[in-house]
Protein backbone atom coordinates (compact mmCIF):
# COMPACT_ATOMS: atom_id res chain seq x y z
CA UNK A 1 0.00 0.00 0.00
CA UNK A 2 1.33 3.35 -0.95
CA UNK A 3 1.49 5.88 1.79
CA UNK A 4 -0.50 8.57 2.16
CA UNK A 5 2.07 11.24 3.16
CA UNK A 6 2.93 12.01 -0.28
CA UNK A 7 -0.51 13.41 -1.18
CA UNK A 8 -2.26 14.25 2.14
CA UNK A 9 0.37 16.37 3.57
CA UNK A 10 -0.99 20.06 4.49
CA UNK A 11 -4.87 21.30 4.77
CA UNK A 12 -8.03 18.99 3.90
CA UNK A 13 -11.17 20.56 4.54
CA UNK A 14 -13.80 18.73 6.01
CA UNK A 15 -16.79 20.44 3.67
CA UNK A 16 -20.03 21.12 4.80
CA UNK A 17 -22.97 20.39 2.81
CA UNK A 18 -25.33 23.33 1.65
CA UNK A 19 -28.85 23.79 2.24
CA UNK A 20 -31.60 24.92 0.72
CA UNK A 21 -34.33 26.33 2.29
CA UNK A 22 -37.06 23.23 1.68
CA UNK A 23 -33.90 21.38 3.28
CA UNK A 24 -32.61 19.62 -0.38
CA UNK A 25 -28.63 19.69 -0.71
CA UNK A 26 -27.83 22.88 -2.36
CA UNK A 27 -25.60 21.53 -5.17
CA UNK A 28 -24.87 24.84 -6.45
CA UNK A 29 -23.88 25.94 -3.05
CA UNK A 30 -21.75 23.22 -2.78
CA UNK A 31 -19.78 23.30 -6.20
CA UNK A 32 -19.17 27.02 -4.88
CA UNK A 33 -17.92 26.00 -1.80
CA UNK A 34 -15.46 23.50 -3.89
CA UNK A 35 -14.39 26.20 -6.11
CA UNK A 36 -13.53 27.95 -2.96
CA UNK A 37 -11.32 25.97 -0.99
CA UNK A 38 -9.83 24.62 -3.98
CA UNK A 39 -9.12 28.02 -5.31
CA UNK A 40 -7.84 28.83 -1.90
CA UNK A 41 -4.88 26.54 -1.96
CA UNK A 42 -6.22 23.75 0.45
CA UNK A 43 -4.23 20.11 -0.22
CA UNK A 44 -7.03 18.10 -0.55
CA UNK A 45 -10.88 17.89 0.35
CA UNK A 46 -13.22 15.18 2.80
CA UNK A 47 -16.76 14.69 1.62
CA UNK A 48 -19.32 13.32 3.84
CA UNK A 49 -17.10 14.07 7.16
CA UNK A 50 -19.05 14.85 10.43
CA UNK A 51 -18.99 18.76 9.37
CA UNK A 52 -21.21 17.52 6.30
CA UNK A 53 -23.85 16.58 8.79
CA UNK A 54 -23.70 12.69 7.22
CA UNK A 55 -25.35 11.56 9.57
CA UNK A 56 -29.18 13.23 8.16
CA UNK A 57 -28.28 12.45 4.60
CA UNK A 58 -29.93 9.13 2.95
CA UNK A 59 -27.56 7.16 1.40
CA UNK A 60 -29.01 8.06 -2.41
CA UNK A 61 -27.49 11.91 -1.23
CA UNK A 62 -24.26 10.74 0.30
CA UNK A 63 -23.78 8.83 -3.46
CA UNK A 64 -24.96 11.84 -4.95
CA UNK A 65 -22.62 14.42 -3.00
CA UNK A 66 -19.39 11.95 -3.66
CA UNK A 67 -20.11 11.18 -7.84
CA UNK A 68 -21.05 15.46 -7.86
CA UNK A 69 -17.78 16.16 -5.98
CA UNK A 70 -15.60 14.07 -8.24
CA UNK A 71 -17.08 16.33 -11.08
CA UNK A 72 -16.61 19.47 -9.26
CA UNK A 73 -13.11 19.07 -8.53
CA UNK A 74 -11.78 17.48 -11.90
CA UNK A 75 -8.92 15.79 -9.93
CA UNK A 76 -7.74 19.10 -9.30
CA UNK A 77 -7.03 17.95 -5.36
CA UNK A 78 -7.27 14.34 -3.95
CA UNK A 79 -10.64 13.79 -2.40
CA UNK A 80 -11.04 11.45 0.49
CA UNK A 81 -14.60 10.17 1.31
CA UNK A 82 -16.32 9.42 5.08
CA UNK A 83 -17.58 6.79 5.98
CA UNK A 84 -17.98 6.25 9.02
CA UNK A 85 -20.69 4.65 11.97
CA UNK A 86 -21.52 2.30 14.62
CA UNK A 87 -23.00 -0.37 12.33
CA UNK A 88 -20.08 -2.50 11.36
CA UNK A 89 -22.17 -4.60 8.83
CA UNK A 90 -23.38 -1.53 7.28
CA UNK A 91 -20.60 0.44 6.54
CA UNK A 92 -19.42 -2.58 5.01
CA UNK A 93 -21.81 -2.14 2.71
CA UNK A 94 -21.46 1.48 2.14
CA UNK A 95 -17.68 0.43 1.06
CA UNK A 96 -18.84 -2.08 -1.47
CA UNK A 97 -21.25 0.07 -2.90
CA UNK A 98 -20.65 3.89 -2.21
CA UNK A 99 -18.88 5.42 -5.41
CA UNK A 100 -15.17 5.16 -4.35
CA UNK A 101 -13.49 4.67 -7.89
CA UNK A 102 -11.89 8.29 -7.92
CA UNK A 103 -11.39 8.15 -4.14
CA UNK A 104 -7.85 8.42 -2.39
CA UNK A 105 -8.97 7.39 1.05
CA UNK A 106 -11.69 6.67 3.36
CA UNK A 107 -12.08 8.62 6.62
CA UNK A 108 -14.23 6.70 9.05
CA UNK A 109 -14.93 7.77 12.41
CA UNK A 110 -14.91 5.48 15.63
CA UNK A 111 -18.34 3.97 16.34
CA UNK A 112 -20.31 6.00 18.18
CA UNK A 113 -22.64 5.59 21.50
CA UNK A 114 -21.90 1.70 21.96
CA UNK A 115 -18.69 2.58 23.40
CA UNK A 116 -16.74 -0.63 22.23
CA UNK A 117 -13.83 -1.85 24.39
CA UNK A 118 -10.43 -1.19 22.55
CA UNK A 119 -10.55 -4.86 20.99
CA UNK A 120 -13.86 -4.14 19.83
CA UNK A 121 -12.62 -1.10 18.16
CA UNK A 122 -9.64 -3.24 16.91
CA UNK A 123 -11.74 -5.28 15.21
CA UNK A 124 -14.45 -3.28 13.52
CA UNK A 125 -11.29 -1.50 12.00
CA UNK A 126 -9.74 -4.50 10.77
CA UNK A 127 -13.31 -5.58 9.16
CA UNK A 128 -13.60 -2.02 7.35
CA UNK A 129 -9.87 -2.09 6.32
CA UNK A 130 -10.45 -5.71 5.16
CA UNK A 131 -13.69 -4.93 2.98
CA UNK A 132 -12.63 -1.14 1.89
CA UNK A 133 -11.23 -0.66 -1.77
CA UNK A 134 -9.40 1.89 -0.34
CA UNK A 135 -6.75 2.82 2.20
CA UNK A 136 -8.91 3.73 5.72
CA UNK A 137 -7.89 6.66 7.96
CA UNK A 138 -8.83 6.26 10.77
CA UNK A 139 -10.59 9.12 13.13
CA UNK A 140 -10.29 9.54 16.70
CA UNK A 141 -12.62 11.93 18.24
CA UNK A 142 -13.94 10.98 21.62
CA UNK A 143 -16.04 14.52 22.10
CA UNK A 144 -18.40 13.12 19.81
CA UNK A 145 -17.83 9.02 19.91
CA UNK A 146 -17.32 8.78 23.93
CA UNK A 147 -14.87 6.66 23.19
CA UNK A 148 -11.19 7.14 22.70
CA UNK A 149 -8.79 5.29 20.39
CA UNK A 150 -6.00 4.58 22.34
CA UNK A 151 -2.57 5.04 21.04
CA UNK A 152 -2.00 1.72 21.48
CA UNK A 153 -4.92 0.86 19.82
CA UNK A 154 -3.65 2.97 16.86
CA UNK A 155 -0.59 1.45 16.90
CA UNK A 156 -1.54 -1.95 16.60
CA UNK A 157 -3.94 -1.10 13.65
CA UNK A 158 -0.79 0.60 12.10
CA UNK A 159 1.06 -2.32 12.26
CA UNK A 160 -1.50 -5.11 12.01
CA UNK A 161 -3.47 -4.06 9.30
CA UNK A 162 -2.44 -3.55 5.75
CA UNK A 163 -5.11 -1.27 4.44
CA UNK A 164 -4.84 1.23 7.67
CA UNK A 165 -3.16 4.51 6.17
CA UNK A 166 -2.92 7.22 8.47
CA UNK A 167 -5.08 8.81 11.27
CA UNK A 168 -7.28 11.92 12.19
CA UNK A 169 -6.78 12.81 15.48
CA UNK A 170 -8.90 14.94 17.59
CA UNK A 171 -8.40 13.78 21.12
CA UNK A 172 -7.27 16.60 22.31
CA UNK A 173 -4.35 14.82 24.71
CA UNK A 174 -0.68 15.41 23.24
CA UNK A 175 0.82 13.03 25.30
CA UNK A 176 -1.41 10.60 22.89
CA UNK A 177 -0.44 12.15 19.93
CA UNK A 178 3.40 12.25 20.97
CA UNK A 179 2.89 8.28 21.58
CA UNK A 180 1.03 8.15 17.86
CA UNK A 181 3.81 9.90 16.17
CA UNK A 182 6.65 7.81 18.13
CA UNK A 183 5.36 4.65 17.66
CA UNK A 184 3.86 4.77 14.44
CA UNK A 185 5.02 3.33 10.96
CA UNK A 186 7.26 5.85 9.02
CA UNK A 187 4.77 5.63 6.31
CA UNK A 188 1.96 6.23 8.79
CA UNK A 189 -0.32 9.40 8.15
CA UNK A 190 -0.99 11.43 11.50
CA UNK A 191 -3.12 14.71 10.88
CA UNK A 192 -5.18 16.88 13.47
CA UNK A 193 -8.88 17.11 13.64
CA UNK A 194 -8.55 20.28 15.85
CA UNK A 195 -7.80 23.65 14.13
CA UNK A 196 -7.04 25.03 17.46
CA UNK A 197 -4.11 22.88 18.06
CA UNK A 198 -3.16 22.39 14.75
CA UNK A 199 -0.29 24.57 14.53
CA UNK A 200 1.41 23.01 17.52
CA UNK A 201 0.58 19.47 16.62
CA UNK A 202 2.60 20.24 13.73
CA UNK A 203 5.01 21.15 15.67
CA UNK A 204 5.03 17.50 17.47
CA UNK A 205 5.50 15.88 14.01
CA UNK A 206 2.03 15.79 12.47
CA UNK A 207 1.86 16.04 9.13
CA UNK A 208 -1.76 18.94 8.70
CA UNK A 209 -4.80 18.64 9.57
CA UNK A 210 -8.32 18.05 8.03
CA UNK A 211 -9.56 21.65 9.18
CA UNK A 212 -13.29 22.92 9.72
CA UNK A 213 -12.09 26.58 9.63
CA UNK A 214 -10.31 26.11 6.32
CA UNK A 215 -14.14 26.29 5.27
CA UNK A 216 -14.01 29.84 5.41
CA UNK A 217 -10.93 30.54 5.57
CA UNK A 218 -8.82 28.18 2.96
CA UNK A 219 -5.87 30.59 1.84
CA UNK A 220 -5.16 32.07 5.86
CA UNK A 221 -5.87 28.68 7.18
CA UNK A 222 -3.57 26.75 4.69
CA UNK A 223 -0.56 28.91 4.52
CA UNK A 224 -0.48 28.85 8.50
CA UNK A 225 -0.35 25.19 8.10
CA UNK A 226 2.27 25.60 5.17
CA UNK A 227 4.08 27.81 7.37
CA UNK A 228 4.17 25.36 10.39
CA UNK A 229 5.24 22.25 8.11
CA UNK A 230 8.27 24.61 7.66
CA UNK A 231 8.67 25.23 11.07
CA UNK A 232 8.14 29.08 10.17
CA UNK A 233 6.23 29.46 13.19
CA UNK A 234 6.59 32.85 13.89
CA UNK A 235 4.68 33.30 10.60
CA UNK A 236 2.20 30.88 11.38
CA UNK A 237 1.58 32.22 14.61
CA UNK A 238 0.52 35.81 13.08
CA UNK A 239 -2.03 34.00 11.35
CA UNK A 240 -3.14 31.64 13.97
CA UNK A 241 -3.64 34.39 16.18
CA UNK A 242 -5.96 35.79 13.32
CA UNK A 243 -8.06 32.87 12.91
CA UNK A 244 -7.71 32.00 17.23
CA UNK A 245 -11.37 33.95 17.54
CA UNK A 246 -13.17 32.37 14.37
CA UNK A 247 -11.91 28.91 16.37
CA UNK A 248 -13.52 29.93 19.29
CA UNK A 249 -17.12 31.11 17.97
CA UNK A 250 -17.61 28.27 14.99
CA UNK A 251 -17.30 25.79 18.14
CA UNK A 252 -19.06 27.62 20.48
CA UNK A 253 -22.34 26.09 20.25
CA UNK A 254 -21.61 23.20 18.17
CA UNK A 255 -20.31 22.11 14.49
CA UNK A 256 -21.08 22.71 11.57
CA UNK A 257 -23.43 25.49 13.03
CA UNK A 258 -20.54 27.94 13.16
CA UNK A 259 -19.00 27.76 10.35
CA UNK A 260 -21.91 27.58 8.46
CA UNK A 261 -22.59 31.02 9.80
CA UNK A 262 -19.77 32.43 8.81
CA UNK A 263 -20.22 30.88 5.06
CA UNK A 264 -23.75 32.11 5.20
CA UNK A 265 -22.13 35.61 5.94
CA UNK A 266 -19.30 35.74 3.15
CA UNK A 267 -22.55 34.90 0.74
CA UNK A 268 -21.11 31.13 -0.09
CA UNK A 269 -24.29 29.04 1.65
CA UNK A 270 -27.71 29.65 2.95
CA UNK A 271 -27.44 29.37 6.65
CA UNK A 272 -30.08 26.16 6.76
CA UNK A 273 -29.30 22.81 9.29
CA UNK A 274 -30.82 19.56 9.13
CA UNK A 275 -32.68 18.45 12.18
CA UNK A 276 -31.90 17.89 15.01
CA UNK A 277 -29.21 20.89 14.42
CA UNK A 278 -30.30 24.64 14.14
CA UNK A 279 -28.52 27.71 13.31
CA UNK A 280 -26.09 29.40 15.56
CA UNK A 281 -27.94 31.36 18.03
CA UNK A 282 -28.30 35.43 17.50
CA UNK A 283 -25.59 35.87 20.25
CA UNK A 284 -22.71 34.23 18.22
CA UNK A 285 -24.23 34.98 15.06
CA UNK A 286 -23.86 38.35 16.15
CA UNK A 287 -20.34 38.39 17.10
CA UNK A 288 -19.51 36.14 13.93
CA UNK A 289 -20.66 39.12 11.79
CA UNK A 290 -18.38 41.75 14.06
CA UNK A 291 -15.57 39.51 14.02
CA UNK A 292 -16.12 39.32 10.26
CA UNK A 293 -16.31 42.92 10.14
CA UNK A 294 -12.94 43.34 11.84
CA UNK A 295 -11.42 40.41 9.73
CA UNK A 296 -12.57 41.24 6.45
CA UNK A 297 -11.27 44.30 5.49
CA UNK A 298 -8.55 41.70 3.15
CA UNK A 299 -10.94 39.17 2.51
CA UNK A 300 -13.19 42.16 0.82
CA UNK A 301 -10.23 43.36 -0.92
CA UNK A 302 -8.98 40.11 -2.30
CA UNK A 303 -11.75 37.92 -2.12
CA UNK A 304 -10.81 34.37 -2.84
CA UNK A 305 -12.86 33.27 -6.30
CA UNK A 306 -15.51 30.96 -5.47
CA UNK A 307 -16.35 29.89 -8.82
Amino acid sequence: MASLKNTLTGTGIALVTPFSSNFDIDFDAFEKMIHYVINGGVEYIVVLGTTAEAPTLSSAEKKDLIKFSYDAVKKRVPVVVGIGGNNTAELMHDLETFPLEEAIAVLSASPYYSKPSQEGIFQHYKTLAEASPKPILLYNVPGRTSKNVEAATVIRLANEVENIAGIKEAGGDFAQCIKILRDAPEDFLVVSGDDALAMPQIACGMQGVISVAGNAFPKDFSDMVRSSLKSDFKTAKSINDKLAGAYELMFAENNPAGVKAFLAEMGLIENYLRLPLVPLSEKYHAQIKAFMQAYGDDLKKKPVQAD
